[in-house]
């Protein structure tokens, strides 16, 4: 009796699991001229369970035992029903004919508007119904990347191209192949929750892939589409409330699916440098959905780095609606003279639009990537590869997985090194020389020579150099130390310190740091000019804008995050503080008018002392929360991403009395409101921080103690929205209270980009105010206008003391 038991729940494990085994349907997808059709959609009739071909129209299904209607459709084709049964793997080549999109029955008179205007102004009458109609859903995704390079130069800065980037003779070859699946959730307006199932990157098998099913999501509902990605304003949708104003359209054809009136509409742009879309979409007649897109991007839209980028979004109905099934990247551009191309693929399917979200289910994690991820061999991805490879994608895996253990062995780093490492005076001057092991993780790096010799009134020709040691750990944790010396020839002082850093949980990007020693510091702790710009103006202008003191320290300090997106700061640092003067008034060309002035900012033609000798014990703790704040969870780190809301900081700061022999008596607390990039659409994006602070006890203060502010007297300096343009380094530091705004709007290229000559130059066009309030000075305001490309930005200001004009003229920055 037990063995006819035993039988019996054998045989029902054969029969349940033979009905639960999954087989592959494969094939290939072509056009009636035998060209592959890329990037079809493959899926079962009724259900959201598909694949997509790949770039050569070669596609994968997998598939159970049993009889399945399969559906082949493509953009432009007419869509295929096929009946298979399934009784292990099998093949079904599929030819799709051209759709035919007839305008029999559309009449369309002389001078009268196109038909296709009345179906765009119901799809935009539409249009929030469709946005929110879907309030949230899940489901499965699959993306593959591909970006390759398809020319370049023969060498850059002396290195070999083809060598560098492992490319073929011809110096062409896939530059990152990665594929990933995932599980992905949505609930409106914007909360969003991935989780990696599985992730490849061609030879590297232990990366994480940095494909992201949300990077993919293009919702043509949307007035404006992919802000902040590809464009500072973004680019309007054919179907936004103001699109009439951006399109023409022609209505093509029209034709029926499964008894569903589909239009076939062309996009043409009013103007050529408007931020639209060229193509064409396909708009279903009573529902007024959009049920496919087929548009691109060309360079004179506006799009960064690429020169086109075409876009494909089929969609799959899922009862009353229609959800993507479909989304296809494909881009192409030049860069130096780097030609690249490539796209991204992501197969949306098993939609639930009806999910039950656990509470709490959505936080600030918007990726979770476990060490799990990038352990699964390849029989994982050929029994779960929805999308099959092309012959040089297997080539380009096969490869680069080969010689991936090799490029960690201890011969293949040694002689990279060997390299790599090879010393050079020109490299150690302009970049700074590092000797790499990367075998045992460790590093040096050389500052480099031009940023080593320096020369200032205080301590006239000086040199400074460090040089930096990181130990690198499991999961991007690492440590490093680093020794600097300084010397003065003129004052003839030598300082020096020693830094220590362990960044021991990046999850928390939590670390510990110590440093001891002295150092020549600016009396602004914001820095006034770089040492090389004080150097410029002190030798050839004979203007010696930056002001020193010396600082004997000790310093503690260690920084964690609390919860997500709140992260706290504390440092305990003691300090011997001592007053300097000019040495030596050395200049290169003596200006008639010019003159040296002291180092004490408020005698500037007498050497007084600023302040006497003097000790600080000081505590400072900072909270910073940022609204909001979403990340990616990875192994080997937590990843905050933009915030779409503002960071608020309170920040205390102490001076200790007694303890230590310490001088200084004063309680500091401040508030401070930021947020960069608020987008405004088509009218580019804002950015502002706002604070005010109050010393609550200032009973014993120093200058360098005070609050000070970041100024600027120069013509040339570093770009920073919390920078006046006109304000002095020095004068108006206070120990009291202060208010302080800055405010500033990029347009985007928003006007620059009507004016023909000024377009090509890709000019952005930004005004700001800045605002200062404090006892000495009261109601500070500058406002300024000006343009700005890459790095590269010049305004013209007007500062003003309450309403007396006191300052206005150019300024120009560079950096980022």
């Amino acid at each position: 009796m037990k063995k006819l038991f035993l039988t019996l729940v054998l045989f029902i494990a054969t029969i349940t699991m033979s009905f639960a085994q999954q087989f592959k349907l494969n094939g290939s997808i072509k056009d009636t001229d035998g060209q592959p059709v890329s990037f079809a959609s493959v899926y079962l009739k009724n259900t959201t369970t598909g694949t997509s071909a790949n770039i050569d129209g070669f596609y994968r299904l997998a598939i159970a035992q049993g009889s399945f209607t399969i559906v082949y459709k493509a953009i432009g084709y007419k869509a295929i029903e096929k009946e298979i049964t399934i009784s292990g793997d099998a093949t079904a080549d599929i030819v799709l004919s051209p759709e035919t999109y007839s305008l029999s029955g559309v009449t369309i008179h002389a001078n009268a508007e196109d038909p296709a205007y009345a179906i765009i102004r119901q799809a935009i009458k539409k249009r929030k119904n469709h946005l929110t109609e879907v309030p949230a859903y899940t489901s499965n995704v699959y993306i593959k990347g591909v970006q390759k390079l398809v020319g370049a130069p023969k060498k850059v800065f002396g290195r070999d191209i083809q060598k560098m980037l492992e490319l073929d003779t011809n110096r062409k070859g896939i530059l990152y192949l990665s594929e990933s699946t995932s599980t992905f959730a949505f609930q409106r307006p914007d909360k969003i929750h991935e989780e990696m199932i599985s992730s490849k990157v061609a030879g590297r098998n232990n990366a994480f892939s940095f494909n992201k099913a949300s990077d993919l999501i293009i919702n043509f509902y949307e007035n404006i589409l992919l802000e902040d990605k590809l464009s500072s304003r973004g680019f309007v949708s054919p179907i936004s409330d103001n699109a009439l104003l951006y399109y023409r359209y022609k209505l093509l054809g029209v034709n029926t699916e499964h008894g569903i009136t589909v239009n076939k509409i062309q996009l043409i742009p009013r103007r050529d440098h408007d931020p639209v879309f060229r193509g064409i979409i396909y708009i279903s007649d009573d529902s007024w959905h959009l049920i496919n897109a087929e548009v691109y991007l060309t360079k004179n839209t506006g799009i960064n780095l690429l020169d086109t980028l075409n876009i494909k979004q089929q969609f799959l109905k899922v009862e009353n609606t229609y959800m993507p099934s479909n989304i296809n990247f494909q881009f192409n551009g030049n860069v130096l003279g780097f030609k690249f191309e490539g796209y991204y693929v992501g197969v949306y399917s098993n939609y639930n639009i009806h999910p039950n979200f656990p509470k709490n289910y959505f936080t600030g994690e918007i990726l979770k990537i476990t060490r799990a991820v990038n352990k699964k061999d390849s029989l994982f991805w050929l029994n779960n590869r929805p999308i099959p490879l092309t012959p040089e994608e297997s080539r380009d895996y096969i490869r680069k997985d080969s010689i991936a253990a090799l490029k960690t062995s201890k011969f293949y780093l040694d002689s990279l090194e060997r390299v790599n490492n090879k010393f050079g005076i020109v490299k150690l001057a302009a970049t700074g020389y590092t000797l790499n092991n990367r075998f045992e993780g460790k590093h040096y790096t050389f500052d480099p020579l031009y940023r080593s010799i320096f020369y200032n009134t205080v301590e006239g020709w000086a040199l400074k150099y460090g040089i930096t040691y990181t130990k690198d750990l499991q999961d991007r944790r690492y440590y490093n130390i680093r020794p600097e010396a300084r010397y003065g020839f003129s004052n003839k002082t030598f300082t020096g310190s020693l830094t220590a850093n362990y960044y021991y949980n990046p999850v928390k990007r939590a670390n510990i740091n110590i440093s001891a020693g002295s150092g020549i510091y600016d009396l602004n702790n914001y820095g006034s000019m770089s040492l090389l710009g004080n150097s410029i103006n002190s030798l050839f202008f004979e203007t010696n804008f930056s002001k020193f003191y010396k600082k004997e320290f000790a310093n503690v300090g260690t920084t964690r995050e609390l919860a997500n997106g709140l992260q706290a700061t504390l440092n305990l640092n003691y300090s011997r503080n001592t007053n300097l003067v000019n040495t030596t008034h050395f200049k290169i060309k003596d200006l008639k008018g010019e003159e040296f002035t002291s180092n004490n900012p408020f005698t500037p033609e007498t050497e007084s002392p600023l302040f006497p000798t003097y000790k600080a014990l000081t505590l400072s703790a900072t909270l910073n929360y940022t609204i909001g704040q979403q990340f990616i969870t990875r192994p080997d780190g937590k990843f905050y991403q933009p915030s779409k809301y503002p960071v608020i900081e309170l920040s205390y700061r102490k001076g200790i009395s007694n303890m230590l022999s310490s001088d200084v008596d004063y309680d500091l607390v401040s508030l401070e409101v930021s947020q960069n990039r608020i987008s405004s659409g088509l009218w580019g994006y804002s950015s502002f921080v706002a604070g005010a602070g109050k010393f609550l006890n200032n009973n014993q203060i120093f200058y360098p103690e005070a609050k000070h502010f970041r100024g600027n007297n120069s013509l040339f300096s570093v770009p920073n929205l919390r920078k006046f343009l006109f304000l002095d380094f020095y004068l108006f530091s206070t120990d009291q209270e202060y208010v302080e705004a800055h405010f500033e709007h990029n347009f985007s290229g928003l006007l620059t980009n009507k004016v023909p000559l000024l377009r090509k130059l890709k000019l952005e066009e930004l005004v700001g105010v800045s605002y200062l309030s404090q006892p000495v000075k009261r109601n500070y305001t500058e406002f300024y206008f000006g343009l700005q490309r890459l790095i590269f930005r010049a305004t013209y200001g007007f500062a003003y003391d309450g309403s007396k004009r006191v300052q206005h003229g150019f300024r120009l920055s560079y950096g980022f």
